[in-house]
This record gives structure tokens, C-alpha cells and sequence, in this order.
């Protein structure tokens, strides 16, 4: 790749000033470095003036040839985002096919980039965030943000021009002193040589007492319907298989609505969450819980008793986050009141309920709106660190999430979106957004954002599911799944009744935990098939699945 230009614009006291340029610039006040050496490229705005500079526009253009077999990866905007490689005449669909009034409706658009980014519906114009790449063959030409905290970066791709751009996502910021502004690794090499390179220059590690992890959560087997007893029975089951399992994770419903995270549903649980993590101990597991910390839903006592808690929109209006449960509103970060609660709640949920284990969901729900002094890359930024905090020595699973915004910070990520009881949904829901529930989905984001397993976190590719009953996959499609799943994945977790298990189930179950120690070798999706391939044991198997 070639650096072409960088573009940057903003207004100085109420004046337009633009500049496209490859060096440094000095004018009216302001400074923009440029540096670009070894695939590096750093810039920087130095604000010397009195005057209000508001942000319009940073990116870097750069120049690449795209090859008729190439393939092009971009990272999407959130977890369940979808991200696998593309041709380079393909499109990708926003919500425009979509009527106003059911995106405003079930807050479609909160979910992922769509109220600021535009999707041109163009061949060839694709976008993600943060990394992405174009391959030919085993080659990589590798794009990473090494600046996501300071802004979001969004990377775009014109293949009919030849030109990949990377953006900062920061229009409207105010800026007062120093701002970093974009700063990328471009380099070309194998998967793990351009991978390692970024990962160094991030400084990223994984904590040490993070490892892989084995284990079950709640939700696919019965989703908000749990009780104290029904989930001592599922630990029964999981603590009488010939698998050690590592960690029971309680998922959503053992709360009186989500937001109010230490209101417990006394009828379901009697003897409260703290009974529970005891009981998941006493089995020789690490107990884990569900939470939402930035969300709270419209019956709950948190939005009925502290309206002023939350982000307002442009109205003045609660931010909705999303449709989920009774529609939730986003939590301001940056109110006092809202972050005593959430240490309180943490504090408590950690050490006197005794949850080693959280799992953090709808997290992007904290940086859907960019303040004006801030871009939504440093909420989210400042979001997790506050999360990481507070969380003590407790493992952290986020979720929901801008996936380089937890890299450091969280100690497992999931990596795609829900899997669904079928294989891609219901028809209709084809139709929406990008980030909906899709098993099929799911397989391509685990496989295609691989690379970031034991680097950045251990990835969460979301569970396998080999029982019979609940669920209309095929016996082709569960095996599909958990193959991704141990190929992929950091975390492998079930949701099933495993004391159901047949034979053929335990021996699956049991070459999935052999598989955790192969090594993906390529991958790709060819003529609606995605062909993988990979080392196990010093012998090359080719694993091919109907799309």
C-alpha cells in the first residue's frame, strides 16, 4: 500500500480550514504532524490558539491493486457485528431497504455504525473498524488502528479506484492542547507475521490468570426462565461428566428487570445469587454472571427513579439502546450517581455474592452518542477501563462490544453474534440489521476473526449445542458449530442438558476438547462453501461446510 494522502478539515473560531497534505502544517493556530515510516503512520492535532477548533474531518488515503481472487476483511463495528472476507465486486446492505418507522420503532440502527456511517450499496465499497485486510493467497496486506482509544477508525475500501481509506471517526470534536489523531500499521506478510507485528506495537497481553475455559451458561437451554433449582440441576449434570468443566455461567433472569442488577427475583431464587456462586464452587467451578452495566430497561426501578442517569438524545429524550426486553436506555458513564451504583453493584456481586466470572453485555450501548469533548472511541475507551476497575480481580467476558476497545481490558471477548436455534433465522429477519442472530453468522465471524484468539483475548465464539430436542440444526450443523467453536475459540461452552447425551454426543464432545489444541491453517468461503483447514497432532484435515 501506498500513502496517497491525508485529508484533515475543521473550523478555527467559525472559519473553514482544509488541507491536504503529506507533511507537517502550521496555520491560524493549529498544527497537524505527519509521520510515516516503516508502515507506520502517526498524526497529531496541536490546537495554539484561543479560538474553538471543532473536528470535521481526518483520514488517510492510501493506493493498493486488488487482484480478481483477492479477498478483503474488515472488521465490524461491534461483537456481533458480521465480519468474513469478501469478494472485491462485493456489497455491503445498511438499513435503507428498511421503512423509518420500524428502524425508530425497534431502535434497529442503535445496534451497530448506521447513525454514522454511510453504506453507498456500491461493488466493491465495503467498511469496517479497526483492522482489517486484503489477501492473496497466503499474503496478507494488513491495516490496524494503533489509536482507538482517541477515535474509532473507520477503514473503507474503492476497489473500482484502487484505494483503501482509513478515517477517524471524530467529526464534531472539540479540541483544546493535543489530540492524537490517526495513527495505523500498514504491513504486509503471513497471517501470524502481520498479526504478531500488530499485536507488539498494541503492547496487548492477556493476563495470566485468564486460560482457556470449558464450560455452561444458561440462556440457550432456557433463557430467562432459571431458578435456583433448575439451575442446581444443570449443575448436577455438568459436574457428572468426564470433562472438568471450568467455569457455570447464570445468565439473564435471575434479576427483577435489567438495570436493577441486586433486585433478585426472590421467587425464582430464594436463597439469593450468593447461594448459587457457593453451590458452583462447591462443584469445583468458577461461578459466572450475566450483567448489562450500561443498559436498563423502561419498567425498571433505575429508569423510573433516576431519569437524569441517562444519555439524552438530540430531543432532550433518553438515548434508546435497543429493543430488548421492554427497550433500554444507555447509562452515562460520566454521571457520578451512575458510577457509585455500578461499583456498588460490582463490589457486591464480586465479593459478597462471590461471582468470579462476569460476562458484560450490550456494552456499545455506552458510546452510541460522541460528546462533544470526547469521540465515541474514548467513551467506549474510558467505559471499559472503568468497567475493568471496578471489576477487581474478577475474569471479564465482554460482549457487545468494539471489539479494540476491550483488547487489554477484558479477559475473554465474544467475537460474533448469537447463535440461533436454527441455522440463519426466520426469512424476514434476513432483513435487518447486521449484528442479528444467525448460527451461520456466527461460524463465519469465529472463523474469520481467529486471529485475534490468545492475542488480543480469548475469544467467545458463543456455544456449541449437540442436543437433540430445542433446536431444528441438523447433526451436520451441530458438528459444524462445535468444530468452529473448539477451532476458534478460547471459550467453549454449552447450554445443553449434557446428562441427555448420547455416546456419539460424549465422543463429539470429547474431540472437540482435543481440537482446542489445533491450529487453523486457512480458511475461505468458495461457491457457498467455507473450506477450512487445519494441524492437529502433526497431520493437515480439511473440514468443508454448506453456507
Amino acid at each position: 500500500m501506498k500513502l496517497k494522502e491525508i485529508r484533515f478539515s475543521c473550523t478555527i473560531g467559525g472559519a473553514p480550514f482544509s488541507v491536504s497534505t503529506l507533511k507537517d502544517v502550521r496555520a491560524d493556530g493549529i498544527a497537524l504532524t505527519v509521520r510515516y515510516e516503516d508502515g507506520v503512520l502517526t498524526t497529531a492535532v496541536d490546537v495554539e490558539t484561543d479560538e474553538e477548533v471543532i473536528i470535521e474531518r481526518l483520514y488517510a488515503v492510501f493506493e493498493t491493486v486488488y487482484g480478481e481472487d483477492d479477498r478483503i476483511f474488515l472488521n465490524g463495528y461491534e461483537s456481533w457485528t458480521d465480519s468474513y472476507e469478501h469478494g472485491i465486486r462485493d456489497r455491503m446492505r445498511g438499513l435503507d431497504h428498511l421503512p423509518r418507522f420500524i428502524i425508530d420503532k425497534y431502535a434497529f440502527d442503535r445496534y451497530g455504525d448506521y447513525g454514522f456511517v454511510t453504506y453507498p450499496n456500491t461493488r466493491g465499497m465495503l467498511h469496517g473498524f479497526s483492522y482489517g485486510y486484503v489477501r492473496s493467497g497466503r499474503r496478507f496486506r494488513f491495516v490496524g488502528s494503533l489509536s482507538e482509544d482517541s477515535g474509532f477508525t473507520i477503514l473503507r475500501t474503492d476497489t473500482e479506484r484502487g484505494l483503501l481509506t482509513a478515517e477517524k471517526d471524530c467529526t464534531g470534536l472539540h479540541v483544546a492542547g493535543h489530540w492524537e489523531g490517526l495513527c495505523l500499521l500498514t504491513c504486509e506478510g503471513s497471517e501470524a507475521e502481520v498479526f504478531d507485528r500488530w499485536q507488539a506495537m498494541l503492547g496487548v497481553t492477556i493476563r495470566p490468570e485468564a486460560k482457556p475455559l470449558f464450560g455452561y451458561t444458561s440462556w440457550y437451554r432456557h433463557y430467562p426462565n432459571i431458578s435456583e433449582d433448575i439451575l442446581l440441576g444443570d449443575l448436577a449434570a455438568m459436574q457428572a461428566l468426564p470433562h472438568r468443566a471450568d467455569v457455570f455461567q447464570v445468565d439473564d433472569g435471575y434479576q427483577t428487570a435489567v438495570g436493577d442488577w441486586l433486585s433478585v427475583d426472590a421467587g425464582k431464587f430464594p436463597n439469593g445469587m450468593a447461594a448459587v456462586a457457593a453451590a458452583i464452587r462447591a462443584a469445583g467451578m468458577t461461578p459466572g454472571l450475566w450483567m448489562a452495566p450500561f443498559a436498563a430497561e423502561e419498567t425498571s426501578v433505575v429508569f423510573q427513579v433516576h431519569p437524569d442517569w441517562f444519555v439524552k438524545d438530540a430531543d432532550g429524550e433518553p438515548l434508546k439502546g435497543g429493543s430488548n426486553w421492554s427497550g433500554f436506555y444507555c447509562l452515562d458513564i460520566y454521571h457520578d450517581e451512575v458510577r457509585a451504583y455500578l461499583r456498588d453493584v460490582f463490589r457486591t456481586v464480586t465479593q459478597a455474592w462471590g461471582y468470579g466470572l462476569l460476562k458484560l453485555d450490550f456494552l456499545y450501548a455506552a458510546c452510541i452518542l460522541p460528546r462533544h469533548d470526547k469521540t465515541r472511541g474514548q467513551v467506549m475507551a474510558d467505559a471499559m477501563a472503568f468497567l475493568r476497575e471496578i471489576a477487581g480481580d474478577a475474569l471479564l467476558l465482554g460482549c457487545g462490544v468494539p471489539l479494540a476497545s476491550a483488547f487489554g481490558r477484558v479477559d475473554y471477548c465474544r467475537i460474533g453474534c448469537d447463535v440461533s436455534l436454527d441455522w440463519d433465522d426466520k426469512p424476514h429477519m434476513r432483513l435487518m440489521h447486521r449484528e442479528r442472530v444467525s448460527t451461520r453468522t456466527t461460524i463465519l465471524d469465529s472463523v474469520f476473526r481467529r486471529q485475534l484468539n490468545g492475542r488480543m483475548f480469548w475469544n467467545d465464539p458463543d456455544v456449541f449445542l449437540l442436543r437433540d430436542g430445542q433446536t431444528s440444526l441438523t447433526g451436520e450443523q451441530k458438528q459444524a458449530l462445535g468444530t468452529v467453536n473448539a477451532l476458534t475459540g478460547g471459550v467453549l461452552f454449552t447450554s445443553d442438558d449434557v446428562a441427555s447425551y448420547t455416546e456419539a454426543q460424549s465422543r463429539f464432545l470429547a474431540r472437540m476438547l482435543r481440537l482446542r489444541e489445533a491450529e487453523v491453517v486457512s480458511a475461505e468461503i468458495s461457491g457457498g462453501l467455507l473450506k477450512l483447514r487445519y494441524r492437529l497432532e502433526g497431520r493437515l484435515v480439511s473440514k468443508v461446510i454448506p453456507l
